[in-house]
């Protein structure tokens, strides 16, 4: 069985870096039709494609390091590697948009005609490797959510293509040059939006806030609700990486419940594992005389 899910993790990892090199040789081939059909959304697309494989290579190398067993001066490994590449990205990301909306507003005051065949064609071609650059990460994304951001994100790509070809075909039979730039606006709106919520994400987990999914109030009370705990009060919860989560609290028990520490230790564990899916805490114990809200 172990065998299985290391070959499995292996394929998901060589599929990454596949994916990379469709994903840096499709970039290339839309910048030269986006220069030679005068396109911008063409270019657009090359950008969002150039991030994304990015992105896949950050996932594949991250996944690499996050693997590297924890040492002394790493007490818990490299765990975050991935949400720094992340971080790293989504940056990218912003800086992309941004450009793209501003060349856009350049274009607007300076219009030139757009070669609808090139656009439409290149669009389409761009589309099909899309779609199984899509495929090639479909099977990982389901049990792995780093790969699963990978999958997404080549969807976004299929789908911006879409977007570049419907503004093709309007140049070519209508020749309305202006959809060109709209394309271009959307692309960029969303390049932003995709940005910002993945930069949420990683800013969240670096600063060790409580997961989204996570009530502290609703934990306490599953704690307490064990039998023999008074309170528990001084709750941590955070996550150390996009799956696995830590919580470090105090729990007062009552004097005469002292025999019993170690299985109310169990049954609290026992219950952040199955209610919370949280499977390390830290469990400090005070004697209800003695206790004091910190």
């Amino acid at each position: 069985m172990g065998h299985d899910h290391g070959h499995h993790e292996f394929g998901s990892t060589k599929k990454l870096y596949l994916a990379v090199v469709i994903n840096i040789i499709l970039t290339v081939f839309q910048i030269v039709g986006g220069l030679l059909s005068g396109s911008l959304s063409l270019l657009a697309d090359a950008l969002h494609n150039f991030s994304d494989a990015g992105a896949l290579a950050i996932a594949a190398i991250a996944a690499k390091i996050a693997k590297i067993p924890p040492n002394q001066r790493m007490t818990y490994g490299y765990k975050r590697a991935e949400i720094l590449g992340a971080l790293i990205n989504s940056t990218t990301l912003i800086i992309v948009g941004l450009y793209l909306l501003y060349e856009a507003v350049n274009r607007y005051f300076d219009q030139n005609p757009i070669d609808g065949w090139t656009v439409v064609w290149v669009a389409t071609i761009a589309l099909v490797i899309d779609i199984f650059t899509a495929l090639l990460t479909y099977s990982g994304s389901k049990d792995n959510v780093n790969i699963k951001a990978a999958f997404i994100h080549n969807v976004s790509d299929a789908a911006a293509s879409v977007v570049v070809i419907f503004s093709g075909i309007l140049i070519l039979y209508f020749k309305v040059y202006l959809v060109d730039l709209i394309a271009t606006v959307l692309i960029s709106i969303y390049v932003l939006f995709q940005a910002f919520f993945l930069i949420r994400q990683c800013i969240l987990v670096l600063m060790q806030s409580t997961p989204n999914h996570l009530d502290i109030n609703e934990i306490k009370s599953a704690i307490e609700s064990v039998s023999l705990v008074k309170e528990a009060h001084h709750i941590h919860v955070w996550q150390l990486d996009d799956k696995k989560i830590l919580l470090e609290t105090h729990v007062v028990v009552f004097k005469e419940s002292l025999y019993e520490i170690e299985n109310i230790k169990k049954q609290i564990r026992h219950v952040l594992s199955v209610n919370f899916s949280i499977k390390h805490s830290t469990l400090e114990f005070e004697i209800s005389e003695n206790c004091q809200n910190l």
